[in-house]
């Protein structure tokens, strides 16, 4: 399509845009989510044409229309999780998919370093935690180290630990990418080398049953906060169109919506952690039960409800059009 074509079929829409404003947040994001899939299309086949700028202002206005500070609804905190969280993870799922495979790269480096090198969960994890450990396995209840304290005390302690690091992995962002990525490494060294040691001992599977209760919550999560951290990282490293502070400022806002969308996640976390991982002789099928629910939860918030969320925008707008 030629862009005098271009602009003809969808100039009606961009000046009704501007023309008339709305408060409604629905409104706001199906606009931009159309502004922005114009803007995409100007950029790769009018690379050059000032409708890219024309376009970028109209995007930029929605934008601080969305996410400027303003008297919300009483409904702000439903819509947040129910829509705009889901539909930043869908604007950034290259990020999230950077995140994930930079992880699992580094687990299997732990892994195949634990394997390799006696030493090196001693090196990781400490000389007090793996002598603990070995004293529970010798005693028949490996994972004893999760019945120590109080519950309450274990599940508060647990949910700010978990919810700095995530935040200290999407701040460190900002250090051009390698601040979020470094904490990825090092967590992901980590657990690849602690599961390594509980399957060297011949207790995998049942590591797996107990641990990842609480892990799948808590990984995914940390996961999802490296992806925040990248998203920060790149808006200053590849501001594309948009002058470089315009760029930070959008990506420290969204990163920052993606790290704080996930604290109700690593809460349930530590509660999983506090009350119900100490419970190591529960039921293989319970055990598997929440494991394969938190499993799926993820997934499906994650991926596959934010793709249908932007589907369901598109075929009304293609109706509508």
């Amino acid at each position: 399509m030629r862009e005098p074509l271009f602009v003809k079929q969808n100039a009606s829409k961009w000046t009704s845009f501007e023309r008339t404003p709305t408060d409604d947040p629905d409104e706001l994001a199906d606009r931009f989510i159309q502004i922005t899939d114009d803007l995409a299309y100007a950029k790769t086949f009018y690379p050059k044409s000032k409708t890219i700028a024309y376009l970028n202002g109209l995007a930029a206005g929605l934008h601080q229309s969305i996410y400027k500070n303003k008297s919300e609804k009483s409904n702000r905190f439903l819509t947040f999780w129910k829509y705009e969280l889901p539909l930043l993870f869908k604007t950034y799922q290259k990020q999230l998919l950077y995140a994930f495979l930079f992880f699992t790269v580094f687990c299997l480096i732990g892994a195949l370093s634990a394997k390799y090198d006696e030493n090196f969960v001693r090196l990781i994890m400490g000389d007090d935690y793996v002598d603990m450990t070995n004293a529970n396995i010798m005693k028949g209840d490996p994972f004893g180290v999760y019945k120590q304290g109080s519950e309450a005390l274990m599940f508060f302690g647990i949910a700010v630990n978990n919810i700095f690091v995530s935040l200290i992995t999407f701040v460190s962002g900002i250090i051009f990418t390698v601040g979020s990525v470094y904490y990825l490494f090092r967590n992901g060294v980590m657990l690849g080398s602690f599961q390594y040691y509980f399957f060297s001992k011949g207790l995998g599977i049942k590591s797996v049953l107990v641990i990842w209760i609480h892990g799948t919550l808590e990984i995914s999560s940390i996961v999802i906060a490296g992806a925040a951290g990248i998203i920060l990282g790149n808006s200053l490293l590849f501001p594309k169109t948009y002058k470089r502070m315009v760029s930070l400022k959008k990506g420290a806002k969204d990163g920052m919506k993606v790290a704080i969308g996930i604290i109700p996640i690593l809460i349930v976390a530590a509660f999983f952690e506090g009350f119900v991982t100490r419970h190591t002789e529960m039921p293989v099928w319970l055990s598997i039960t929440i494991l394969a629910s938190s499993l799926v939860f993820i997934i499906w918030y994650v991926i596959i409800y934010p793709n249908k969320i932007y589907k369901t925008n598109q075929t009304y707008h293609a109706i509508k059009s």
